[in-house]
């Protein structure tokens, strides 16, 4: 038997009496905490001897009851991680212990409302509606020694330990210093320690981004000047520039003046881009134009002479469903189509940016629809050459495979998870040895099999993926799809050891 950690209340209704599809099947949620020994886990193949670090997934893990109409992005933070050491591997699973899920918890009931019914809440809350629970589930990234969990609107920065997943509360060095909180998609580089992030807000300021160094202080926090309201998902780093999207999706400023949240996406205004020093300020901000899109999550970006160059994901068109009033008869057909990563046209998409002519350039690197695209940690913010895309399930918000861009030569390659196996985000495990080779490493995920009802960790050579698997480690239970993960290189565990 595996030894569980905790049971936790979980108010959800079972599967069988579930009309939310994001309730059950795939996304059913769980309640027990687990922590397995290597000796306790089953392996199917070999776990690769030059495999140091830590797998970790957030989750979107829903405990008590919903308010009302429940998002698949509205669920409790859960954490999942797998540490790789000397050719074992040890499992553990654990809420992320905020505010609100204590709260939640102690009540034995939802009391807050989701994020397509924000006008339910009775309780000041958090992000930047102010009223949604902070949940933590979205992101999940390694800084000074710490994991953060944080959700897309702007969390407290939540900090577990990487190697219990116990929840040590918000940073006690810096949260006091940003009140708005943290959005997810902040990114730390390697080679100085430095952590970027931004939050965003309904209300003057509408972008504050900052800086936190390799010792985990606060060292620069400046407000950027934006038009009005915006709901940016993302932020581009290189060696020396961060990167800041205003993108014509946003809600009506009038309306939203009155509390009303209605959301467009605006064909006829472009999408800006603003680049400015890491330690600059709005005022250092230099503004390029592009074609009108939406972005959800970005490859790398790095520098080229005088050119900036982003790559990521662009969505062509953006289809959200209604917030506020919504009814229920239809709104899971609405969410779903939201959720359809085929219907969002979501593929590969290179801007490059001219630092002193202002040049814009911008085109497809590729046309089949993929999303949460990673790098190595060690490429992040600089030239790189492979980036690892998922791919999806037709209609669904199922990852169901990895595909691999060589930006040198333009080939691709991939590994499928197999029939009705869903993934998550991959993250990137260069090996102990694998010097200036990008590819020398593994590819980890956690794959949801719904034909097997179990869940495993699976581990794939970079640089033969089509081969897959060299190991699959099974997990204690059928864990909740998720997303976004990290990797957490051995001598990244204790503090930014590689910055120097």
């Amino acid at each position: 038997m595996y030894e569980v950690n905790d049971t936790i209340f979980i108010g959800v209704p079972e599967e069988d009496e579930q009309e939310n599809p994001w309730l059950k099947g795939p996304w059913r949620p769980q309640g027990r905490e687990y922590a397995v020994s290597s000796d306790e886990l089953e392996v199917i193949g070999e776990i690769p001897e030059d495999l140091d670090g830590i797998y970790v997934r957030n989750t979107h893990n829903q405990a008590a009851n919903p308010i009302g109409i429940y998002h698949p992005f509205d669920g409790d933070g859960m954490l999942h991680a797998v540490r790789f050491r000397d050719g074992k591997a040890e499992y553990r699973n654990a809420f992320v212990r905020t505010t609100g899920f204590l709260a939640e918890q102690a009540a034995e009931k939802s009391l807050w409302p989701g994020m397509l019914q924000p006008e339910l809440y009775s309780r000041r809350g958090w992000g930047s509606m102010g009223a949604m629970k902070d949940n933590a589930g979205t992101d999940i990234k390694a800084h000074a020694g710490k994991l953060y969990a944080t959700m897309s609107q702007g969390s407290e920065p939540w900090c577990l330990s990487p190697t219990t997943l116990e929840t040590l509360g918000p940073n006690t060095n810096w949260a006091r210093l940003v009140p708005q909180g943290m959005a997810s998609h902040y990114k730390v580089d390697n080679a100085t320690g430095d952590m970027i992030f931004f939050n965003y807000a309904e209300k003057p300021p509408y972008f504050n981004y900052g800086v936190v160094n390799k010792k985990d202080n606060l060292v620069h926090y400046v407000p950027i000047d934006l038009p009005g309201a915006r709901w940016p998902h993302d932020i581009g780093m290189t060696k020396r520039y961060s990167i800041i999207h205003d993108l014509p999706y946003f809600f009506d400023p009038e309306l939203l003046k009155q509390g009303i949240r209605k959301g467009a996406f605006h064909h006829d205004i472009p999408s800006r881009f603003g680049i400015m020093p890491r330690f600059g300020r709005s005022e250092d901000v230099k503004w390029f134009e592009a074609k009108p899109a939406w972005i959800m999550h970005l490859s790398n970006c790095y520098e080229d002479g005088d050119w900036v160059i982003q790559d990521g994901c662009v969505w062509p068109e953006l289809v959200k469903p209604p917030v506020g009033g919504t009814e229920a008869h239809d709104i899971y057909a609405r969410i779903k189509r939201n959720v359809d990563a085929t219907a969002t046209g979501a593929h590969m998409y290179r801007w490059m940016f001219n630092m002193v002519t202002g040049e814009v350039k911008e085109f497809s690197i590729d046309d089949e629809v993929t999303e949460f695209p990673v790098v190595s940690n060690d490429f992040q913010g600089l030239p790189y050459r492979y980036s690892y895309n998922a791919t999806f399930l037709p209609g669904e918000w199922l990852l169901t495979g990895i595909k691999r861009y060589d930006a040198i030569s333009g080939s691709t390659n991939r590994i499928n998870f197999g029939e009705r196996r869903f993934g998550s985000e991959p993250a990137i495990a260069r090996g102990l040895n694998s010097g200036d080779r990008e590819d020398d490493g593994y590819g980890i995920t956690f794959v949801t099999d719904m034909v097997a009802d179990r869940s495993e960790a699976v581990v794939f050579r970079l640089d033969d993926m089509e081969a897959g698997p060299v190991c699959r480690i099974i997990l204690p239970e059928r864990i909740s799809v998720g997303t976004h993960a990290c990797w957490v290189e051995g001598d990244r565990i204790d503090g930014e050891g590689r910055a120097k």
